[in-house]
């Protein structure tokens, strides 16, 4: 919304609501189009297939090399079964040893009369043979179950790496897709606000900026890959620069206006300024025309001692003091009297 709208309003109560709920629509306007954009920009990641780790493994050499694992657990897994079946015999051997040794005499008697197997000394060292070997065997094959695992975690280290790779390329196209989406919305918002927000639509043309401007700057943020933040600030940047310069050129222009216009006689520029606005200058005991303070407590002070233009002057009607800005006058009512300027 331009600045004479906004300075237009300052007298009617009607027009100040109106310019409120203008601003409603704007802010709703702005709500639901980012609400749509963001579940636009949070469901641009599919269009992009999910990658998993087995997609970049090399079956030539993971699958042998699982296979390899499979079995040498199962090995290892029969080997501890084995060593724990070899540990109970030697168990139920020595405790069958040291009850035939309860008594040397005893010992002596039933000798042969328990010749069998189990209660046999020479058991002990056959089964502690056994456990041995499996000791041995078990060893060995951890051994080869730790270089299989190595084989197995450089194929697997291989297809990490590009895996990741595979995922930073995503990553980094689907915040183009993003970036690509958002970018055009900041530059027409941009170029909406610089041409269309003095128009009757301009709740519409700010909503939308608003819409355009959270979209990039934070919609944008949870999705940057580690190098976004450049991407981001560049074009904050950018766009800073642009609206900086815009803003410089325009105070520049703006003093330039000012002083064109201090310059030309009084009646000229009293005639072109906007009663409402005036009034709502001076309501703030500014100038109309320049904006400088005023010391409208004086009742003789009746031009403004920056510019030169005159604030009141007197009702031809009834001499009543009034604001030279005034359509009418506020003591007897009479409209004011019309001056026409030549313009050179």
């Amino acid at each position: 919304m331009g600045e004479e709208h906004s300075l237009r309003s300052g007298l009617r109560s009607s027009e100040r609501w109106f310019n409120v709920g203008l601003w409603l629509v704007a802010i709703v306007f702005a709500f639901f189009l980012t609400g749509l954009g963001s579940l636009l920009v949070g469901d641009l990641p599919q269009v992009e297939q999910s990658y998993t780790l087995d997609a970049f493994l090399d079956r030539g050499w993971a699958d042998p090399s699982t296979e390899a694992l499979r079995q040498l657990r199962r090995e290892q897994e029969d080997n501890q079964r084995g060593a724990e079946q070899a540990g109970l015999e030697l168990d139920a051997a020595r405790s069958a040893s040291a009850a035939t040794r309860e008594t040397f005499a005893n010992w002596l008697r039933t000798r042969d009369a328990t010749q069998r197997v189990d209660q046999d000394p020479g058991l002990e060292r056959v089964v502690e043979t056994r456990l041995e070997e499996l000791a041995r065997a078990g060893l060995a094959i951890s051994e080869r179950r730790t270089a299989q695992e190595r084989v197995d975690g450089e194929i697997r280290a291989d297809a990490e790496a590009k895996l990741t790779a595979a995922l930073r390329g995503q990553e980094a196209r689907v915040f183009a897709y993003r970036l690509a989406l958002t970018l055009p919305l900041l530059v027409l918002a941009g170029w909406l606000l610089a041409r269309k927000r003095g128009t009757r639509n301009w709740p519409f043309v700010w909503g939308f900026a608003f819409f355009a401007a959270f979209a990039f700057f934070v919609e944008l943020v949870p999705y940057m890959p580690s190098w976004g933040g450049y991407v981001l600030n560049a074009v904050g940047v950018i766009a800073t620069l642009i609206g900086g310069r815009a803003a410089i050129n325009a105070f520049q222009a703006y003093l330039e206006r000012q002083k064109e216009a201090e310059s030309r006689p009084d009646q000229e520029r009293r005639v072109e300024i906007v009663t409402d606005q005036a009034l709502v200058r001076l309501a703030k005991n500014a100038c109309p025309a320049c904006e400088r303070p005023l010391n409208l407590v004086d009742p003789s002070a009746n031009f403004c001692p920056h510019c030169g233009i005159g604030i009141f002057d007197r009702c031809a009607n009834c001499d009543h003091r009034k604001s030279t800005f005034d359509r009418f006058c506020n003591a007897c009512g009479e409209p004011a009297v019309a001056t026409e300027v030549a313009v050179a």
